[in-house]
C-alpha cells in the first residue's frame, strides 16, 4: 500500500442559474451556501455537515431531459443518518420529491429530491 488514501467525491450538478440554485439548496435542504464564485456566479458550493454539493453554470443542464424520461436517474447520492426525519424536514419546507421513502431490496431507504434544474439527488440510510 502506498499510504494515499481518498478523502471525499463532490458531485457537481449542472444548473441554469447558479444563485438561485444555491438559494433552493439553503432554503429547501437547509445547505449552507460555501461560496459562490464569479459575477453573475458560474460556479458555487453548498454543504450540510459533512455532504458537499458543487453548482455549475450550463446553458441547459444536460441530464434534465434525461432525468425527465429514466426513472431514478440519480445525480448525486447523500447518506443520512435518520432518512424518514430529513423526508419530514424537507417536506416542511416544501421541497419537491421524485421519490418518498422506500425500503429498497438492496438494504437501503431513500427518497429523491429533484433540483429546479431537474437534477435528482438521492438521500439513504443504509441497513
Amino acid at each position: 500500500m502506498s499510504g494515499i488514501s481518498l478523502k471525499s467525491a463532490i458531485p457537481i450538478l449542472f444548473v441554469r442559474d447558479v444563485s438561485a440554485s444555491a438559494v433552493f439548496f439553503r432554503e429547501k435542504l437547509g445547505f449552507k451556501v460555501d461560496f459562490l464564485y464569479g459575477t453573475p456566479p458560474f460556479y458555487g458550493s453548498v454543504s450540510r455537515d459533512a455532504a458537499r454539493l458543487h453548482l455549475r453554470f450550463v446553458d441547459e443542464p444536460n441530464f434534465a431531459a434525461l432525468a425527465a424520461r429514466e426513472v431514478s436517474l440519480i445525480l448525486a447520492t447523500v447518506e443520512v443518518s435518520d432518512v424518514q426525519g430529513l423526508f419530514e424536514e424537507f417536506k416542511e419546507r416544501g421541497a419537491e420529491f421524485g421519490q418518498a421513502p422506500t425500503k429498497q431490496p438492496w438494504g437501503g431507504t431513500d427518497f429523491h429530491v429533484r433540483d429546479p434544474d431537474g437534477n435528482v439527488i438521492s438521500f439513504v440510510t443504509y441497513g
